[in-house]
């Protein structure tokens, strides 16, 4: 049984949310192949759920800990460029369980 929704969904909307869900794997693929490049103790897991269970201003930064090996400048532009891309688009309990990009789309 279905259940209408008490707000319509214009095409648009629905683009924007397949779109978001397209880049929300593209993020966790490059995340997943980070981990393996840094050889971090850390999973995908673990990045989605700090995300997730936010509570400190600190907390983007404990994500960009887990790709910590002390690379170079150029290793930690990249590393803050996709934790970055993952904090907008991946869901948050404090958003009641969407992402900033499902927020700023609405």
């Amino acid at each position: 049984m279905e259940i209408e929704s008490k707000q319509p969904h214009s095409k648009a909307s629905l683009q924007r949310g397949r779109q978001i869900l397209e880049r929300r794997k593209e993020i966790e693929q490059e995340l997943t192949d980070m981990l393996k490049e840094t050889e971090s103790d850390f999973s995908l897991d673990h990045i989605r759920d700090a995300i997730f269970h936010e509570e400190d201003n600190d907390d983007m930064m404990k994500v960009v800990a887990m790709f910590d090996r002390g690379g170079d400048a150029s290793e930690l532009s990249n590393v803050l460029e996709l934790v970055t891309d993952a904090w907008n688009y991946f869901p948050h309990e404090i958003l009641g369980g969407i992402s900033l990009a499902e927020k700023l789309s609405m």
